[in-house]
């Protein structure tokens, strides 16, 4: 079986979602976390910013990812930190 088998049945995540579930997974080390912008990942799977914005929060909302902010010394946003919790 698929390590994906379980968020392909999830018939009420829109493909953004798994399409951006996916990269995530892909991207994350041992531990399921990884260091991401969100320009970064529209970049690289060729979706717009508000269409990634729009899949991580669906799939925080629906528990499949948990979404940390990070801030430089000067207050000023950096990556997120996303890990993986199914």
């Amino acid at each position: 079986m698929s390590y994906f088998q379980s968020i392909y049945a999830d018939e009420n995540l829109p493909h953004r979602c798994k399409t951006v579930y996916i990269y995530l997974k892909d991207r994350s080390d041992a531990s399921g976390s990884c260091w991401l912008g969100v320009k970064t990942i529209a970049s690289d799977l060729g979706l717009s910013c508000s269409t990634v914005k729009r899949a991580l929060k669906e799939l925080e909302r629906t528990g499949w990812i948990q979404t940390q902010s990070r801030y430089r010394e000067n207050g000023s946003s950096t990556s997120n930190l996303y890990t993986i919790l199914r």
